[in-house]
């Protein structure tokens, strides 16, 4: 019996050294792969604000005054009024003369066509040049004078309706 005991011992012995070989070789046999590598690229960083608009190159450039031209017959004449008073262009017939006046200005107005630039003070002569290039200036017209903000108003039919009024 002691040999059947050894021998079973044996084959028990054999078995766990089996056993564990199995188990080794599992382990060394194949790691687990490793984790892709998932290449995350770096927070962009916010643009930029966008740079303040510009100011208008140019009186062309220049947004429209807000408002609107409206005409009046008056006792003695006629005037285009622009936005309640700021800008009024009047006609007194008797005289045959126009005024422009802007409220708050002191002393000479000067007028940018598309014609060009002049700068006068009191009444024209309504049969004055620089009358007709207000009345035919493309789209616009602007008007300044010291102690006033200029204004870039529409060259309606209102203006040239009153020198036509003043030509008779």
């Amino acid at each position: 019996m002691n040999g059947r005991i050894a021998a079973a011992r044996l084959g028990i012995g054999a078995a766990l050294l089996a056993l564990l070989a199995a188990c080794a070789a599992a382990d060394q046999a194949a790691p687990p792969a490793p984790a892709p590598r998932v290449h995350v690229p770096p927070p962009r960083p916010a643009p930029p604000p966008p740079p303040p608009p510009a100011a208008p190159a140019t009186w062309l450039d220049a947004p429209l005054s807000t408002g609107d031209w409206s005409y009046k017959v008056e006792v003695a004449g006629s005037a285009a009024v622009f936005r309640g008073s700021a800008l009024v262009i009047r006609c007194d017939p008797a005289r045959r003369e126009v005024t422009l006046i802007l409220q708050g200005a002191a002393g000479p107005l000067t007028v940018q066509t598309t014609y060009g630039r002049t700068s006068f003070a009191g009444p024209l002569p309504a049969s004055d040049p620089r009358l007709d290039e207000i009345a035919f200036s493309r789209g616009r017209f602007a008007v300044e004078g010291a102690g006033a903000p200029r204004l870039v108003v529409p060259a309606w039919a209102e203006p040239a309706r009153v020198v036509e009024d003043c030509r008779g």
